[in-house]
């Protein structure tokens, strides 16, 4: 194992042959680190928190600390993260609290860039990227490959949906659109489809032709938005992604951006 002679490791920590603890890391009890993690230097990592394998850690983060909540009164919670994931410099993700569920979790190839913030009990899905400084509230969700750019502020309880791009400096206190540009350009609101965003990913012609109509009911359109619900919905064939996004408008506690 390759832990430096300056970093302090608890002795409970579990921590395979495989990874490498460099120089002042702080690691402390209930950690668990799958193989071939990196702390480059100066984290530190507390617990209880799961890490999976190849997730690699530059300095100043850290990781695993108390939730930042008045209410929390040393309560068992955890943090859960996934695999392949790039943390930079400054970070800082908290564990969470009992009312909330007691867990934080962050999924796999996920990129979070210097400075940017997790807040207590919020949910990060797969390929995400949080671009410098973008700092999450409590209980916030950002769901698979969605970027949120530099400089957002994040209110508690706000979802990010799936494929959505937001713009830096955008301040969030709504629900973001899955597949969905938004952007606080003038004031805060969802302007177009992310269609360079799906392109890159995959997505069809007529999975984007699909959207591309329901966006424009639901945002171009001189219909609120119950009736563009209802106007999709009496539509034939919307398809798995039109549906995932009706889905998330109707489930949603905050509202929507439009």
């Amino acid at each position: 194992m390759n832990i430096h002679p300056t970093a302090i490791v608890d002795p409970s920590a579990k921590i395979p042959a495989s990874c490498s603890i460099g120089p002042y890391c702080s690691v402390g009890a209930g950690v668990e680190m799958g193989e071939n993690c990196q702390l480059v230097s100066h984290v530190v990592l507390e617990g209880p928190a799961t890490l999976g394998s190849n997730n690699k850690i530059y300095p100043f983060a850290v990781i695993g600390m108390d939730p930042q909540d008045v209410s929390f009164g040393g309560e068992l919670t955890r943090l859960e993260m996934g695999d392949h994931n790039v943390i930079r410099e400054y970070v800082t993700i908290t564990r969470g609290t009992a009312k909330g569920g007691g867990v934080t979790s962050v999924g796999s190839h996920v990129l979070i860039m210097a400075y940017a913030h997790i807040g207590h009990d919020c949910f990060i899905g797969d390929h995400v990227m949080l671009v410098n400084a973008a700092t999450l509230a409590g209980h916030v969700t950002i769901e698979e490959w969605a970027v949120v750019g530099a400089l957002c502020p994040v209110h508690q309880y706000v979802r990010v949906g799936a494929h959505a791009y937001v713009g830096g400096g955008t301040t969030l206190t709504q629900d973001v659109l899955p597949y969905s540009m938004t952007s606080a350009e003038r004031d805060t609101h969802a302007y177009m489809l992310n269609k360079v965003g799906l392109q890159r990913r995959g997505f069809s012609r007529e999975r984007i032709a699909r959207l591309h109509h329901a966006f424009k009911i639901l945002l171009a359109s001189r219909l609120n938005t119950s009736q563009a619900l209802e106007k999709l919905r009496s539509e034939s064939e919307l398809g798995e992604d039109v549906e995932s996004l009706l889905q998330f408008i109707e489930t949603s506690q905050r509202g929507i951006i439009k």
